[in-house]
């Protein structure tokens, strides 16, 4: 059995480590809000550019662009996303297995014609380890997400895409819907479906902070009649009477690469937060994890406390009586 000293000191440890996870889970809490705001911030834009979009497609429109069309797969590009710290639960882990899947699937390619476009520091560095292109360094975008540097990603690549340098482009990344859920998404970049890209899950909560299940399942039921309201009114037409100039298809050719634009930005600004939240519940996990080891310890030292005491006792009662 430990003594004393020893079960002391290790209170003391496990208190130090408390501070620490409790201090880095209401830093990670902070992060988070800022990054909810930013997506919201963002989804006016959005919303704005997807019911233009809709009201054009509900036109039945045949858009034809160099960004939506089909074609074989010779040469791939993978963007993923992922953070540039640790200590953030199983976010890293995922985003680089589902990678290596994805990698998997392309192999037959040969490495020489796969690039990936890493934004995070692990993946960066995992990416490396494995042997394959990258095609430059992103980390900063990890940790001050800007429009500006998405949009220089989109242009390359679809400048690429458009020149037949490059077939196809992956996205993966984890989908942020709220505090305690994040999806891990992998979804096709380039060439770009624009029907399923509108109608996709876009559902987020921006507002609550709460990572439990229970409030979760709560908030997603308390939500799900407002986005079917929400849903109805999506494809209604801005003006069913409307004329386009100079024509559809010089407006669709300049609204693809917006939506293509967003698209790298939302998924940033969802990794992020994603990021934050991971690490809010991993580090509320831990100080919980900690309240019961010390829990534990205090009722051991308490229990060896006490038979020392009683040993004492007993040593001065039996002296007393020789």
């Amino acid at each position: 059995m430990p003594s004393l000293k020893e079960i002391k000191g290790r209170i003391a440890s496990v208190n130090s480590t408390r501070k620490i996870t409790s201090a880095m889970k209401m830093v990670a809490s902070s992060k988070l809000h800022h990054a909810q705001v930013a997506i919201e911030n963002m989804l006016p834009y959005e919303e704005m550019l997807e019911h233009i979009l809709k009201t054009f497609l509900a036109s039945d429109a045949d858009v034809r662009s160099i960004y939506v069309a089909e074609r074989p797969v010779k040469r791939v590009a993978l963007i993923v996303y992922s953070s540039n710290s640790s200590l953030c639960g199983g976010f890293n882990a995922n985003i680089i297995k589902e990678m290596q899947k994805a990698l998997e699937d392309y192999e037959d390619l040969g490495k020489e014609n796969i690039v990936v476009y890493p934004i995070g520091r692990k993946v960066a560095e995992k990416v490396k380890k494995l042997g394959y292109n990258i095609a430059g360094n992103y980390n900063n975008l990890a940790d001050k997400p800007n429009a500006q540097g998405c949009r220089d990603i989109a242009v390359e690549l679809g400048g690429m895409y458009s020149r037949g340098e490059i077939d196809r482009v992956e996205m993966i990344y984890h989908h942020f819907k709220s505090a305690g859920s994040q999806i891990l998404t992998r979804k096709t970049f380039l060439p770009i479906d624009i029907e399923s890209e509108l109608t996709a899950d876009k559902e987020r909560d921006l507002k609550s902070k709460v990572a439990t299940r229970e409030a979760v399942e709560y908030l997603r039921q308390r939500d799900i009649n407002q986005e079917a309201k929400k849903r109805e009114n999506d494809a209604a037409p801005l003006n069913d009477n409307f004329i386009v100039e100079p024509d559809l298809d010089s407006v669709m050719n300049k609204l693809i690469p917006k939506l293509a634009h967003l698209m790298l930005y939302t998924a940033l600004l969802d990794s992020i937060a994603s990021e934050h939240a991971a690490r809010m519940v991993a580090m509320q996990t831990a100080t919980d994890n900690a309240d019961e080891i010390l829990r534990d310890l205090n009722l051991q030292y308490n229990k060896s406390r006490q038979q020392a005491i009683t040993s004492e006792l007993l040593d001065i009662v039996g002296g007393s009586v020789n």
